[in-house]
Formats: structure tokens, sequence, C-alpha cells
């Protein structure tokens, strides 16, 4: 598994910096603002900073671009990294251009030297999530990254401020790289394997196999998994950090492959479909950070581990089958598949733990994407209070995400004529459609957030704070919302 590299925050040393070797990189103010020590490294430098400071091609920079000047005269260092930044920079905006710093240095060892304003520990939480790569697969895999070193004026301040963030990250690399893994090599079997060695961070993890699953009713996520050779679970993580409170119910849906079952996708792009685990693998990286911060509130995670292939065994179109809650549900088509295992999932969940408020995560349609293109998950809820704490907590931490209806009459859509619900509706509405199916298994005093991240839980492109691949969406908005709503006596 990739491990995010652990920034050490030192003093300001003028001699540590001339020597150091890699990229050193600075900010600048709009107008060229340098602080004391980068003024000293100016000098250094022999004025090559504030050369470029004062030309045209910094004016012309954005806030958070960068501009590399290689080699700089007077020191060790392969490039000097100079990153634009406003006079007051958000959170944000340091983060991103932590972010941009470390994609314009590459693999190389970076220092940080943050200018006035800039968080430094902010900065270095950028830099290490951009940092993530994924190639264990090649032949010729790439050489380990180097040191990241950030110099500050108060490396102990920034330590402490660090700490959480370093949950942070530790959990969106588990969730980038369960998304990013094959499916040959990350099955059911292997998946669960990997929640369980959660207990070694103090979750509380079990492990309901088929046999299980069947005693209680689950036909509906068992129907998915039937055509596969690889068994099906349900994994419940458990973190009891808030005393005797009711806890957050977060709950994954698990297709490790997707083939469509019997009605079965195009071969173009099919390779994509190991990517349909993504809700699941957000709750792991969400529990690992919450056990490694030692959140102090009560969270569960659940998460259905099914495959979907088109065996002889394999569930049908037209198939009736019975879920947990009682339900019987026309299947109309194999390929909507993901609210099938989420309805055992998520009725299991309440009828176990009593949640305070859930919230389940699906790369669920594709329609999603055609409504919200790449830019925000779906967001579909039935208590306008939680609904706007997730969509604050999101737009803290740029993650994208849109509100989106359910009710009215899409309800009408998923009637079955058979049984008392069908799998899908049609292309109409796709998304909310099957939003709609989710709800009928929610408890009418439960409040409930449903999450279709098909369109940002992974991209053909590098995004702010990613390369190309798994983007670990989710993990940050998640761990804000439960320390702001649902933890008692923590920091923002």
């Amino acid at each position: 598994m990739a491990e995010p590299i652990h920034p050490e925050f030192a003093p300001i040393s003028l001699d540590e910096l001339t020597r150091f070797e890699g990229a050193v990189a600075i900010t600048a103010g709009p107008q060229g603002e340098l602080n004391a020590p980068t003024r000293r490294l100016d000098r250094i430098t022999q004025g090559i900073v504030t050369r470029f400071v004062s030309s045209e091609p910094h004016s012309k920079l954005k806030p958070g671009d960068c501009h590399i000047i290689a080699p700089p005269p007077g020191l060790s260092a392969e490039s000097l990294v100079v990153c634009k930044v406003d006079s007051r920079p958000t959170p944000n905006d340091v983060r991103k251009a932590g972010a941009r710093i470390a994609k314009a240095a590459g693999k190389k060892s970076l220092l940080l030297v943050p200018g006035a304003y800039v968080d430094p520990a902010e900065m270095a939480f950028g830099a290490v999530l951009r940092r993530y790569r994924f190639d264990r697969y090649k032949t010729d895999p790439t050489k380990e990254t180097g040191e990241l070193r950030v110099m500050t004026s108060a490396p102990e301040k920034a330590d402490a401020r660090y700490r959480d963030k370093r949950a942070a990250a530790e959990g969106v690399y588990l969730t980038r790289d369960l998304v990013n893994e094959p499916a040959n090599v990350i099955g059911t079997v292997a998946f669960a394997d990997r929640l369980r060695e959660l207990t070694s961070i103090g979750l509380d993890v079990s492990i309901l196999d088929e046999t299980r699953m069947e005693e209680l009713g689950m036909r509906a996520l068992l129907g998915v998994g039937q055509g596969s050779e690889s068994p099906s679970f349900l994994v419940t993580l458990e973190w009891k950090g808030g005393g005797d409170e009711a806890p957050l119910a977060v709950v994954g849906k698990g297709v490790v492959f997707d083939t469509g079952g019997i009605s079965i996708k195009p071969a173009a792009n099919m390779e994509e479909m190991t990517t349909d685990m993504g809700g699941a693998a957000v709750v792991a990286g969400l529990m690992k950070t919450l056990a490694m911060r030692r959140a102090r509130a009560n969270v569960v995670g659940v998460v259905g581990l099914v495959e979907n292939m088109p065996d002889g065994r394999a569930q049908r179109p037209g198939d009736i089958v019975k879920s947990m809650k009682g339900d019987t549900i026309e299947v109309i088509n194999t390929d909507a598949e993901g609210r099938l295992v989420l309805a055992d999932a998520l009725w299991y969940t309440q009828e176990r733990f009593s949640p305070a408020g859930i919230i389940d995560l699906a790369t669920l349609t594709g329609a999603i994407i055609i409504g919200l293109g790449h830019e925000a998950a779906g967001v579909f809820s039935n208590d306008d209070g939680f609904c706007k704490a997730f969509l604050d907590s999101a737009k803290t931490e740029t993650e994208g995400a849109w509100r989106m209806p359910v009710g009215g009459g899409y309800e009408k859509l998923i009637k079955s004529g058979k049984a008392d619900i069908k799998n899908t509706g049609g292309r109409p509405a796709g998304s909310i459609t099957a939003a709609q199916f989710l709800l009928r298994f929610i408890g009418k005093e439960t409040p409930w957030i449903h999450l279709d991240i098909a369109g940002v839980n992974n991209l053909k492109t590098d995004s702010d704070f990613a390369p190309k691949g798994a983007t670990g969406w989710g993990v940050l908005t998640i761990d804000r919302l439960v320390r702001q709503r649902f933890e008692s006596g923590a920091d923002d």
C-alpha cells in the first residue's frame, strides 16, 4: 500500500537551505512581497528572486501558479520553485499552492519555505496529497519519493497542527489504493482482509459471510454476487470514541468488479469497473482517518462486498428477490446492482446500530455524470439540516457536491407490476430514481444522505490534489462533518 510521506517541520536555517538538494519552494505575494527568509534567500541567489517577482511573467501568474528557476545560483538545489499566493490566502488556497508546488517539484526531495500568512501545515498537507502515485505494477517503477521538509518559525506548532492532517492523508491514500488496485488483486476476499487489518489501529471489525446473510434474509445483496466465484461479504467497522451517543453510519457499495451481469456492459471501458467499489473504499479511508486521529465520536462503517459476473448461476432480468426489509424487488436490469447491495446494507445498519444519521456512498449511476460531469457528486437527502451540514463541509474542503431532488413523482417510476418495487425506472431521471429506490430502505425518522460519486471517484486527468486515477473524494468532507456535527469539543 502507498504510504504518505510525513513532512518534517524544522526551524529556519539558511545553512541547511543553501545545502539542500532537490527542490526548494518559496512563496511570494501578488505584488512580489517576500518575507524575511525569502529575502535572505534572494541575497544568496544574487537577486534572482527579486528579479523574477518584479517581472511581467510573475504579474501574469494566477494565485497558486508556480514558476521554476533551474538551476538557482548560490544553492545546491536542482530547482527553485516560486509560488504566487494572495496576501491573505484561505486555508484551501494554501493547500492548493502546496499541491501545485509538489507537482512542479516532481519526485525530488522538497523543502518548503512558506511566506507570511501561509499555514505551513496546510501547505505540507496539499503537497502530501499531490505526491500520491500508483505505479507498483510497472516493471520499472519510479524511485521512492524524496523527503519533505518545511522550514517555519514555529515548527512545534506546525507539527501539532499537522497531526490530524496526517490521519486524513492516511485515509485518502488507503481509499485511492483500494480504488486503483485491479480486481484480480482486490477481490471480495482481499478487500475484506484489508478491512480486517484495521483492527490494528483500534477499529472493531466484523464480517458476515453468505451463510449468515442468508439467515438474515439479504437476498437482494446475495443475488448480485451469486454469479461470481468470489464470495460476498458484509463488513462492519466500528469506531467508539463518543461514549453512549448513537453513531453516525456510513455505508459503501463495494462491487469489486461489475460486468453488468446478464445485462452485460459494452466492452469499451469495462476495465474501469474495477473502481465500482469506490463507495466502500471511501468508508475504509474515513474509518482509518477517524481511528488514527482518535475522533471523539461514534461512527460505524458498513460495506457490502460483491462481484457482479454473468455466470450460469447469475441473477437474471425478470427475477424477483426479497430484501432483508421484506420488500420484494423485480430485477429489471442486472447492471442496476449497486442499489440492491445497498438496500440490504442500509436496512441491516439501521436494525443493528440505530444510527443518529446515515450516509451512503456509491458509484451508482452514469446518469449523475451526464447531469453533473466530473465536478460534483450528486447529493440526495431526506433531511435539510443534515444535508446542509454535509454541503457546508464539502464546500470547506472544496470537494464538489450538488443537491438533487427526491420524492414527488419519482416514486412512481420504480413501481413494479409484479413486485413491490423494481430496481430501475429507465433512463429518465436515472440517478434520482436510484436514490428514490434507496430511500425506500431508510426509516422515516432516520436522517439520510445518499452520495452518487460516479463522476468524482476516479478521473482520467489530474485534479488539484491527485494525479489521474482515484481521487479519494469524500474522506475529507465526511471527516469534517464528523468533527463539526458529531464530535463534541473538537476544534476546526
